[in-house]
């Protein structure tokens, strides 16, 4: 959830850590900070609550001060999420020492007798956070050893809990150290230095060689070299991997937020994701494997995919599907064994949650599966399995390409099952692949192509106070993501119900002009649907009508309606998505609130 960016080099360390704070602005904070070893002032460290646009402005003032350009060539620098403490100036990172700088992505859960036990020792501590704990114990033993890795060795055998550590000693002024467990941090190795992050973005611009520290491994970083120390204390230069993401692909393009971008390049992810699956060996995995029960299990919008994959897995193949909550999956005691799969769904590969439930069901002797946006994440490697979704980077908080893409991993896993099982002929499935890869890329571009028309709708929500989506059947799946967009960006209530529900208690919230938005994508549900429409629209909602353009309803029932294209009904969640997407993002603009960066939300969440 945290960013983490470090460089030293040849280069001004300033416009680096800049650079790679400002590309982990999607995974949300409320402060941010950076500490430098300045060639005539030593050791600053400058941080503040607020965006990292303010770290410039006192960098900018602390030059001024000097009168004198900074000098730097070695730093770290951070963005924090508020756990432990509310966001402030103290809060901030890095937390400083005599002798260390730290910044820290995680959570200690030891932090308070940690913190008393340092009291006792003589540590005064100026803020909150756990983090704070982390930095006085490893400066406690640096102090004891004068050794970098043997203080952080003996710091992190008393830390229990998450983190990716980024460290200055301050007297060892050109080299950074990391270390990390149950949080990613990789290593990148440039034409003029070196760097840590937490995540590509951060130093996409600066190079393309990078590597993942393993847990529990300390790192090295020099201008010239980065050395790798497992724990058993053997050293190794480490192998890098290629990035395969371009800068390009991690900017705005022309397009006024990566949100709009983002639901811009739906069809390609489809085509792409698509390509994927059907280029890996799932469906041999399959044919290995016969599975008695699936639990899918995923956290947010991917949990809302495992969704769709459960509808269209059990209709089509006609096997039992769970789906669970990742925070929630371990603590439901899970029934697992050798003839269960779990499908653990997540865009980054790193939610704390999802990695916990998979080494749950890895314990108890279930098949995993990861499907994943980035190749070399902790769920990606630590599972059986992985199918890749080949959306790109997801800079926007709110997950729109990346829904997408893992629904359409979801759609494949349903239809080869059912194929395997004999539920459908492999004509009737290679059939269904082949719209998938064409019709429903073609289909979204159309509704995309509403975007004007969806603009102008979006007028209609800037003043109210609750919204509500409803539908049946695969609607009423969609309606929760649906819901959950608009909720996550604009910060108006919405609340997303199956319709034959709303009779049953939340009829009583409809009032004059209360915004209802009604998923009715399936013809055989379409006059029960309408049957709802009317219940609300009777008692005064403004009702927006999602459906295909060749089912039309009675205008007297709607209040506005968005028009799909012809579609398989099957497949009417890629379209319908998109259109919600939209909505949300133009009311979130006409409203004025940050789409990409929406307030309190991080894009990944990496802690319990």
């Amino acid at each position: 959830m945290c960013g983490i960016i470090g460089y030293t080099g040849g280069s001004q360390v300033l416009p680096k850590l800049f650079c790679g704070l400002e590309s982990l602005e999607y995974r949300g904070y409320d402060s941010a900070g950076i500490a430098f070893y300045d060639t005539k002032a030593g050791m600053l460290c400058l941080k503040e609550k607020g965006r990292v646009s303010e770290i410039r402005t006192l960098a900018a003032g602390y030059e001024r001060d000097m009168g004198r350009k900074i000098d730097a060539h070695c730093g770290i620098g951070h963005t924090r999420w508020a756990t432990h403490g509310k966001p402030s100036d103290l809060n901030s990172h890095p937390h400083c020492t005599s002798d260390v700088s730290l910044v820290h992505n995680g959570i200690i859960e030891n932090y308070a007798a940690l913190r008393e036990e340092l009291s006792r020792r003589g540590y005064r501590f100026l803020s909150e956070t756990d983090t704070e704990a982390a930095a006085n114990l490893i400066d406690y033993y640096y102090k004891q050893t004068e050794d970098p890795i043997s203080a952080i060795r003996a710091a992190i055998r008393e830390i229990r809990g998450s983190y990716a550590f980024g460290i200055l000693f301050h007297d060892r002024p050109s080299m950074i150290y990391a270390v990390r467990k149950d949080s990613p941090l990789i290593l990148a190795s440039g034409e003029d230095g070196n760097y840590i992050a937490s995540d590509i973005p951060a130093i996409l611009k600066y190079t393309d060689q990078y590597y993942r520290l393993e847990e529990g491994e300390i790192a090295t970083v020099s201008p010239a070299l980065i050395t790798v120390y497992r724990d058993g204390g053997a050293s190794f230069t480490p192998e890098y991997e290629k990035i395969t993401w371009s800068v390009d692909a991690a900017e705005k393009e022309g397009f006024p937020h990566f949100m709009l971008k983002e639901i811009h390049e739906e069809p390609r992810a489809v085509r792409d994701t698509l390509s994927s699956v059907l280029s890996s060996d799932i469906e041999a995995f399959f044919a290995e494997n016969e599975f008695d029960t699936i639990n899918i299990v995923a956290c947010g919008t991917a949990m809302h995919a495992g969704l769709i994959g459960k509808f269209m897995t059990e209709k089509l193949a006609r096997i039992p599907v769970n789906v669970y909550i990742a925070s929630e999956f371990r603590y439901q005691d899970p029934i697992l064994g050798s003839r269960d799969l779990v499908i653990l769904i997540s865009q980054s590969g790193e939610t704390a949650d999802t990695i916990a439930a998979l080494r749950l069901a890895k314990e108890r002797g279930a098949h995993t599966l990861a499907v994943v946006n980035v190749i070399g994440s902790t769920v990606a490697r630590e599972a059986d399995r992985m199918i890749l979704t080949l959306a790109g980077p997801e800079i926007s908080v709110a997950s729109t390409k990346a829904y997408s893409s893992q629904i359409t991993v979801m759609y494949v896993i349903s239809i080869k099952l059912a194929e395997l099982r004999g539920r459908l002929s492999p004509g009737e499935a290679n059939a269904l692949l082949e719209e998938l890869g064409s019709k429903v890329p073609a289909a979204i571009e159309e509704v995309i192509g509403q975007k004007e028309k969806i603009r102008l709708l979006a007028g209609e929500f800037l003043q109210c106070p609750s919204v509500f989506f409803i539908g049946r059947g695969l609607d009423c799946l969609l309606a929760s993501e649906g819901s959950l967009k608009l909720k996550e960006i604009t910060y108006i209530h919405s609340e997303a119900y199956a319709a034959g529900e709303m009779k049953h208690g939340t009829i009583s919230l409809i009032t004059d002009g209360t915004p209802v938005i009604a998923l009715a994508t399936d013809k055989k549900l379409f006059e029960k649907t309408l049957s709802n429409i009317k219940e609300v629209k009777t008692r005064g909602a403004k009702v927006i009508l999602v459906c295909p353009d060749a089912d039309h309803a009675d205008p007297s029932v709607c209040d506005f309606r968005i028009g799909l294209p012809a579609l398989n009904e099957s497949y009417a969640p890629f379209t319908a998505i998109a259109a919600l997407q939209l909505l949300a993002y133009y009311t979130a603009v006409l409203r004025g609130c940050d789409v990409d960066r929406p307030r309190n939300l991080a894009k990944s969440v990496t802690v319990e």
